[in-house]
Order: structure tokens, then sequence, then C-alpha cells
């Protein structure tokens, strides 16, 4: 009956004293200004953080109130003139309109709408007064609703804590959110020149970002694009197939209450992703709130690593040291053992460390090596221990708009790389040996430049050679929507020498519909067999629309010429999309 009497009591009284409470604390409003409600106070502004092309980071995320497709605004700062006062391109008073795209628990990228001038970190954005008005009204009933208020006492009858721990809480947004694709295609491949030919391949695509699933603390994320059954044997691998097979697509157990974490599929080792990816797993134990030990074991299946060899096995073990704050400063430093095999027969054992340190996104510093003994050829002198890999890259943010950066690249043996990649930028970490220097800038008119240069020291030919490659991107071209980049590279080093020029053009020509080209030439000379250059020039057309709220379509064309490849591929697929977020914020 004591008990009875409290609750009753808390019950009837809790509304006056809370509302006595926020009335007390509230700060004063000026006369003319819009009031909000005391008990649901929000925040309205942001800040900008980073901003690379049309995406802008800023400072706030879920835990502030925003979700997917909020609005945020710019104002004119009236207190300054400003050249963008007479601009009304976008609206009276407001410089920007951006829509919020991705959302994390304390970030968020938006995607700028409209605007009249660049966007410059530090900027302040707003919320509408239509969407201050809905966070106002989603947290002054939301919680009360559909959920009973729950009292806590500081002691009590074990029966009456029981009642209280069985009523019902709202799920956490990231149990059970599901969205993704999957596709079935079908692709023509014709094999063109003398030994004309043609084949015909069926296959699947599959797209998951799955978090939380079934209420547990598995989550299943990535892209997996693959053939099923194929008509008759194709003549040649094609530049899609060896795209397709860069994919990563895995299984993760992150539980913050749990000192045990896992993976598998086609993964990064999460703490040391110069291993390359792995078809495989990792299982992963903390020691404390900032050490991880753990084992990993798979295969190296990925055509763009410098180890490059589908009969390669791998395997070993780690220690992760990690501490700091992405807003602040933060360092991992990872060590480990172990051994490559080809197929079950030991090819290299070897020793491995990464070490990364950052002070939030103005300077960032990493390298990767690795110590091991290659098994030496038949009839060939044995290879001493030594460094066989070494990356080391410095990036430093000396203005919002410019960032440098210095790399230095090491390899003693041969990279095993498809070449086939080098047109598509995947191989250029390996490509530029030796001491590299570059930039990145951002112009204004959604102009980015880039570039670098550097000697390779170990090159065949009589003197240094000079790596160089240049590059600009361009977003939103004369208002068309069109995105364009360009790039041109020339690379050479004690393993390879040659060439490639690629033109990027993409443009989503509806909110349904995307159109994507991609066109270049690349020359490729492998200097230790000495063999003649390879040119090849290759195109690639992608056109992807949804069909309705749940269905889309995706065609791609690609033509390769030159050398051995010569050949035309078409691929259609036709496919489901799914998404339950989207019906979840409608249930709220």
């Amino acid at each position: 009956m004591k008990h009875f009497t409290v609750l009753l009591a808390a019950l009837l009284l809790a509304p006056t004293v809370i509302a006595q409470q926020e009335a007390a604390s509230a700060p004063a409003v000026a006369a003319d200004a819009k009031p909000t409600s005391a008990s649901a106070p929000v925040r309205s502004e942001f800040h900008v953080r980073y901003i690379s092309g049309t995406s802008v980071y800023i400072d706030a995320g879920r835990d502030a109130g925003l979700a997917e497709g909020t609005s945020l605004v710019l104002k004119q700062d009236t207190s300054k003139p400003s050249a963008d006062a007479q601009n009304t391109a976008v609206e009276p008073g407001v410089i920007a309109k951006l829509e919020v795209v991705a959302i994390a628990s304390n970030s968020a990228v938006c995607e700028v709408k409209s605007t009249t001038r660049e966007l410059v970190v530090g900027d302040t954005l707003s919320l509408p007064d239509a969407e201050v008005e809905k966070l106002v009204e989603k947290n002054t009933l939301g919680n009360t609703r559909r959920y009973p208020m729950v009292i806590s006492f500081t002691e009590g009858d074990p029966l009456d804590e029981e009642v209280r721990e069985a009523l019902p809480r709202p799920d956490l947004p990231e149990v059970n959110q599901i969205r993704g694709r999957i596709g079935f295609d079908v692709s023509l491949i014709q094999q063109l020149g003398q030994a004309s030919s043609s084949s015909k391949q069926y296959g699947m695509v599959f797209r998951a970002d799955f978090t939380r699933i079934l209420g547990t603390h598995w989550n299943l994320n990535g892209y997996w694009r693959g053939n099923l059954r194929t008509s008759s044997a194709p003549t040649q691998t094609t530049l899609q197939d060896l795209i397709n097979r860069t994919y990563l697509m895995n299984l993760t157990y992150v539980n913050p209450g749990s000192r045990w974490t896992a993976g598998i599929g086609r993964l990064y080792l999460p703490w040391a992703s110069s291993l390359e990816a792995i078809d495989g797993a990792y299982v992963g134990r903390m020691l404390g709130s900032h050490t991880v030990t753990g084992i990993f074991a798979g295969s190296t299946p990925d055509p763009a690593a410098w180890n490059y060899n589908p009969q390669r096995r791998i395997g070993g073990n780690f220690l992760n040291i990690h501490g700091g704050d992405f807003n602040s400063f933060r360092f991992s430093t990872t060590a480990g053992a172990g051994v490559n095999m080809l197929k079950w027969t030991i090819d290299r054992p070897f020793a491995f460390t990464e070490n990364s340190f950052s002070f939030k996104h103005y300077f960032n510093v990493y390298h990767s090596m690795q110590i091991d003994r290659p098994t030496a050829n038949p009839n060939m002198a044995p290879v001493k221990t030594g460094i066989g890999q070494s990356l080391l890259s410095l990036r430093v943010q000396v203005h919002p708009r410019v960032v440098l950066d210095l790399t230095d690249t090491y390899l003693r043996d041969v990279p095993t790389y498809d070449p086939t990649l080098v047109g598509t930028g995947l191989l250029d970490k390996y490509l530029y040996q030796g001491i590299n220097g570059g930039a990145r800038v951002q112009f204004p008119r959604h102009i980015t430049g880039y570039f670098s240069l550097g000697s390779s020291t170990d090159s065949a030919d009589p003197k240094n050679a000079l790596n160089r490659m240049f590059g600009a991107s361009m977003a939103n071209i004369w208002k068309t929507g069109l995105t364009a980049d360009v790039r041109f590279s020339k690379f050479s080093s004690a393993f390879a020498s040659g060439t490639y020029k690629t033109v990027t053009v993409s443009r989503d020509v509806t909110d349904n519909m995307r159109l994507d080209l991609q066109l270049g030439r690349y020359a490729y000379n492998s200097v230790p067999t000495g063999s003649p250059s390879s040119n090849s020039n290759f195109a690639n057309v992608t056109f992807e629309s949804n069909l309705g709220s749940k269905l889309f379509v995706q065609s791609m064309f690609t033509a390769q010429r030159g050398g051995s490849l010569d050949y035309n591929q078409w691929t259609t697929t036709i496919g489901l999309r799914f998404n339950n977020r989207a019906a979840a914020r409608r249930a709220k």
C-alpha cells in the first residue's frame, strides 16, 4: 500500500514539477522572436566541418534530432555587407539550401541543393522554422504518445521493479534497419578480331546495409557482383570481371557491451588494412578500453592488391592499441605476425606494423610496413629477411580549400596486381614509387584541381624519371547537373612504366535516373620482363533508373581495344530495391 501511494503521488505531481523546473530554467525570449516549446528544447544551429564537392559534413547528427531528408539553410549575415545580398537566386536572406542525405550519431552529410556562393569550413547552418516546429513536436509528444512514464526508486519491492522493467521501450534506431538491392543480370561478351567468338553470362548483384539484424549485434554491409553461370567458356577476362572482383561484403559482430568482435566474408582487417582484402574471417578480443588482440585467416582474391595471387593463403595474429577522438587527436598502432602460403605450402613468413596519427581533419600521418623472407625459386639464391613493403603518407590541410600530401612507396618484390586495372586508378598507390608530393585545391564554381609529382630513384632509365599525375573535377557544369573528372598520369619505377588518361562524366538526369560515361587509354610496360608496351583504349557507359518505388534497371556497355584485349560487353540488370528505414520514419 505504501508503494502504491508513492507511485500515485509521483504520477500526479510529475507534470507540475517538471513544468515548474523547465519554466525556471528556460531563457528569456525576445518579444520579436518566434517562441519554442520550453518542454522540448532543440538545437537549431550546426557548423560545417568538411567540404568535398557538393557534399558538406556538419558537426551534428541523429543525437541532435536530424534525420535523412532534414532541410538546412545558410542565412545571410545582415551585420556585414556582402555581394551575396544582391543575389536572390536562392531566397531573400538565404545564401544556401542543403538537405541531409546520410546520418550518424554525431555527424551528418548534407547535399547542397542551391547556393549563391561557395560554402567554407566554419559556416553556420540553421534549421528553417518548419523543421524546428517538427523537432519540437517530436520531442514534446513523441516519447509520451506511445510509451508510459518509467519511474525509478532508490529502493523498493523486487516484484515492483520486475514489473517496471517489463514496461515497453522504443527500439534503438539502428535495430533491424535494412536497405539495399538485389538483381539478376545477363551479359553478352563479343570477342573481336581474327578469333572472334561470343559468350553469355548470367549473374547477380547484391548490395546490403543491414544493422543490428534481428535485434542482435551482427551487421551485414557491402556490395557484390558476380557470375552464376556461363553459356560457353569466355576467351579472356574482361575489365568488368576484374572490377567486380574488387568487391567487399562482410558480416561483422560489434557489441559495445562485449569484449569480443568478429567478422567474416571479403573484408579488410579493421586494424590493418595494409594486409589487403581477404576472403576469410577474424576474431578479436578487447583487453581494455583501448587495446584489442586477435587472429585472422583467409585467401587474397583482390586483383588490385600488390601481392595478388588467387592461390595465396594468409593467416596470423595482431595486437592493436588505439585512443583519442576523431574530433581532436587520435592514434592507432598495430603490430602482428603471420605467414603467406601458396595453396598449403609456406611461401613467406612475415611481421607487420601499421600506424596512424591524426588531429581533426588538419593533419594525418599513416605508415605501414612488412618484414618478410620469401621462399626463393628453385636454383636461385636464397632471399634474406628484409623490408618487403613500406607505405608512408602525410596529409596536411593548410587552408579550408587546400590540402597538401606527401607519400613514399617502397616494394622490394615485383608487384603481382593485374595491370588491366591501370586505367581505373585502383593501382595508383603502387605505380608512383619513391617520394611523391601533391596537393588538392578547391576553386570557386565547384572546381577541384589535384596533382602529384615525384622522382623514381630505382628507375631503369639512365637518369631518374619523373612520376606525375594531374587532374581536375567540376560539379554542376554550367548548371546542367553534369559532373566531370579529367586525369593524366605518367609513372616509371623499377617494376613498371607507362601512362594513362581518363575522362569521366556523370549526371543525375532525374531523382531516379543516372548516367555515367568513362573513356580512357593506358600504356603499361613491365620493366623486369622487358615485354613490349601494352596499349589499350576502353569505354564504359552505365545507365541506371528506378522503376517505381521497388524496382530498378541498370544497363552497362564496355568496349576494350588494343593488344590482346579486343571485345564488347553488354550487361542488363533488373532487380528489387528495399528500405525499411523510410517506413520506420513514417510510423513515428
